[in-house]
């Protein structure tokens, strides 16, 4: 049986090549209006605030730039909030998220500069933002950012890396050209694999998720979005370096920890956690960038993203729930 969200995640590629026909320049010309701004706001939701966490980590690994990721709710009733210029950048899939358009609403009255990355161009948050990106990914209806988490991330390390010009950034902007295709070879090549390792963990109820680096966004969202909405398990994401703090009193035999790895210095941490948990027989779930592409580590949580979705999917689908249904959100339908 094919759910929904099936044919969401196959649409991946094409969202991602029309995002950058369409919105291409656009991104590069918010690039350069912002160049100069001393201070950068992240703000999102959800899946949405993952695409955050991960670009926000992505840059600082590499440039001295001062980005803060918040809720629309943290930013809303902040009272903190630098107005000198700052921009503030707003990610909504339907552009009608509650709390991060208060906080729009909140950064237009105080005069900050205000770019929103959504789906929906008629939305209420395209319409008051000051500059908007419109990821062109058609109507989404599962309850898991698939293509419009692609997208989002796609255009927010489109518009950092771009901020600078240098070998690194250039290599960044040029792989990210490349992602389309690079998605859609791992939407094949990984299938197979990721439902087997389903079938054989659908009985587990808890999961806990691990990452460092960029790689910290995609565990949050893998354990707040992925598996406790789409699958419906009990999950919790954490920094590798935080694994000494709270999990390791509770890592024993048999429990599920999925590790996250793509070679950044923090992943020392995430090693020595690996063995530590090997150690104790517990159930190691390892997802590492070299095995599945030979982009940059920096864009891993888009590659290792593909086989967490097809790990989701199945892990829903062996428990008889479909990934992409809701039991109690109100995602806005659009």
């Amino acid at each position: 049986m094919k759910y929904r969200m099936y044919k969401e995640l196959m649409e991946q590629p094409e969202s991602l090549k029309r995002t950058l026909k369409a919105e291409g320049d656009r991104m590069s010309r918010i690039s350069n209006d912002i160049a100069d701004c001393r201070r950068i706001y992240l703000v999102g939701c959800g899946s949405s605030l993952s695409t955050c966490y991960s670009a926000r980590d992505a840059v600082a690994m590499n440039y001295e730039l001062n980005i803060d990721v918040m809720t629309g709710y943290e930013f809303y009733y902040h009272r903190k909030i630098e107005e000198r210029d700052s921009v503030v950048i707003f990610t909504s899939q339907s552009g009608e998220t509650a709390d991060t358009l208060a906080a729009l609403r909140r950064a237009n009255e105080l005069g900050l500069k205000t770019v929103t990355i959504t789906n929906e161009p008629e939305s209420t948050m395209a319409s008051e933002s000051q500059s908007t990106i419109i990821t062109r990914c058609g109507r989404e209806e599962a309850i898991l950012g698939t293509k419009t988490y692609m997208t989002q991330l796609l255009t927010l390390y489109r518009i950092l890396f771009d901020m600078r010009t240098d070998e690194l950034s250039e290599g960044i902007l040029s792989e990210l050209d490349e992602l389309p295709d690079e998605i859609g070879r791992l939407l094949r090549d990984t299938e197979d694999d990721c439902r087997g390792l389903a079938e054989e963990h659908a009985g587990e109820d808890i999961f806990y998720c691990m990452g460092s680096g960029p790689n910290y966004g995609l565990a949050y969202k893998l354990a707040m979005t992925m598996l406790m909405e789409g699958a419906l398990k009990h999950a919790c994401p954490l920094y590798s370096g935080e694994f000494r703090h709270g999990l390791i009193e509770r890592v024993e035999k048999g429990v599920p920890v999925i590790f996250l790895d793509s070679g950044f210095p923090g992943d020392e941490l995430t090693e020595r956690a690996l063995r530590f948990c090997e150690s104790l027989g517990a159930l190691n779930i390892v997802f590492r960038m070299s095995d599945y592409s030979d982009l940059s580590p920096l864009l891993s949580p888009f590659v290792l993203a593909v086989p967490l979705e097809w790990f989701v999917y199945y892990l829903a689908h062996f428990n008889g729930e479909d990934p992409g249904s809701t039991r109690h959100i109100g995602k806005v339908r659009y």
